[in-house]
């Protein structure tokens, strides 16, 4: 993609409106998505509300990603050896049966088994997403369609995120928590229908014997995908990008506590309500920024490589600035326009590599290299996540907390301007073939 790539409204029209495989893979991704964030601020507020602990909101946060790193090897060979498409159908009917797990624990009610719940949906996130990003460049032309796709994807997560959070938070205060499982849960239906309409040819599964249960604890395959990478350095210098994003995890329990405790919002008649009010606004502006954040900083890189490299490097600096306003913020605007900004950042990160590593990978090996991409921004997420959280229990204010993550983001920057970047510079690109084995 080194032609200059403007992306217009006209290309997100053209790829809706003419590539039907991508448009039912969006309309499943809209659905499920925005479940997943209704659910979020109900069990968010649900346990702020039983326990009183910082703590506690970051263990939900951990175990609804840190499972993804204990199955991304078995992910990663899921998604390469048996079509994406039947993975992600498999995976959301196993979410299905998840939310109405947790709808049974909140009735008991049970904390332990909360977690659970959240452990396995996780798990099955861990196997849906390597294996959406995997199955895109299989519906889509390498270049500006692609490119709009990412786009696409990325926004719409965002805009999940924004308008999920605002109507879980009123949802939760008019209807009560159970409706909110109830429509997440038939979210996931919706898009194990709308996958099953996919016809879409996937090479990658024809070129190996049929899967076998051995296969998922042989570990070869790993070994062919860890050497791929590794023999790789602009791809390997891709991968580790998202861990550092995950500096910003601490975000899961900076928001909810910064809504509920700092910038509470009062309605008229529903006393009580004005913490998980205040933490669904600040949701909403992270899924604002998000969303905002990827079409601006596209329109300016204009598809080219050396802006999706320069872009990821300033990016981590507004998240630095982002979160810097959050920390000294006198109003809840301000907490706003910090959040918006560092979102912004982080959500055009996100798109910036998601895209370098599409066009870095071979489709055999694409499974388990984003299967290995989550897994690095789960790890270095579930740490800050937890550190925040105890941090905050053991007295360290929320706004420190804030300062902490501006502060430590910086560090991701410097290592992507002075390690990775200069790895682009005046060298050949490397063969894309497998080197061959040890």
């Amino acid at each position: 993609m080194s032609e200059s790539i403007r992306l217009s409204h006209r290309d997100y029209w053209r790829l809706v409106s003419t590539n039907r495989n991508y448009r039912l893979l969006w309309f499943a991704q809209i659905v499920s998505e925005m479940g997943d964030w209704l659910y979020s601020v109900a069990i968010y507020s649900l346990l702020l509300e039983s326990t009183g602990s910082a703590k506690a909101l970051a263990t939900a946060v951990v175990l609804q990603v840190m499972p993804q790193v204990l199955i991304s090897p078995v992910a990663g060979v899921l998604n390469d050896r048996l079509p994406r498409r039947a993975v992600m159908i498999a995976a959301d009917l196993a979410r299905f049966l998840v939310v109405l797990g947790m709808m049974w624990a909140i009735a008991i009610p049970s904390t332990p088994f909360i977690y659970a719940m959240l452990l396995l949906g996780s798990m099955m996130w861990g196997v849906f997403e390597p294996g959406r990003d995997a199955l895109l460049p299989n519906l889509t032309a390498e270049g500006r369609e692609r490119l709009a796709a990412n786009t696409l994807s990325a926004a719409t997560w965002s805009f999940n995120l924004a308008a999920g959070t605002a109507l879980g938070g009123l949802l939760a205060v008019f209807l009560g928590r159970n409706a909110v499982f109830a429509i997440n849960a038939a979210t996931f239906l919706v898009s194990a229908a709308l996958l099953l309409r996919l016809r879409v040819h996937e090479p990658h599964a024809e070129e190996h014997p049929p899967l076998r249960a051995a296969d998922l604890i042989n570990f070869e395959p790993m070994r062919e995908g860890f050497r791929y990478i590794a023999a790789r350095p602009r791809l390997l210098a891709t991968l580790l990008v998202k861990a550092g994003l995950g500096v910003m995890g601490a975000n899961h329990v900076i928001l909810p506590i910064l809504g509920e405790r700092v910038f509470p919002v009062a309605l008229a008649g529903r006393e009580g309500t004005a913490g998980l009010l205040g933490m669904s606004l600040l949701m909403t502006a992270r899924g604002l920024g998000a969303l905002i954040g990827p079409p601006v900083a596209g329109y300016f890189a204009a598809g080219r490589q050396p802006a999706f490299r320069r872009g990821i490097l300033i990016a981590f600096l507004a998240i630095g600035a982002g979160y810097f306003a959050v920390s000294v913020a006198p109003g809840p605007w301000t907490a706003i326009a910090g959040i918006v900004l560092a979102h912004g950042a982080g959500s055009t990160i996100w798109v910036f590599s998601t895209t370098m590593l599409q066009s870095q990978t071979e489709d055999r090996f694409r499974g388990r290299v984003f299967s290995a991409d989550y897994a690095f921004l789960i790890v270095t997420m579930s740490l800050s996540t937890w550190l925040g959280g105890v941090a905050i229990d053991m007295g360290a204010s929320v706004r420190s907390v804030a300062m902490a993550v501006s502060l430590i983001v910086v560090v991701p920057a410097i290592a992507w301007w002075l390690a990775a970047m200069p790895l682009w510079e005046d060298r050949p690109v490397r063969s894309t073939a497998l080197p061959p084995p040890e």
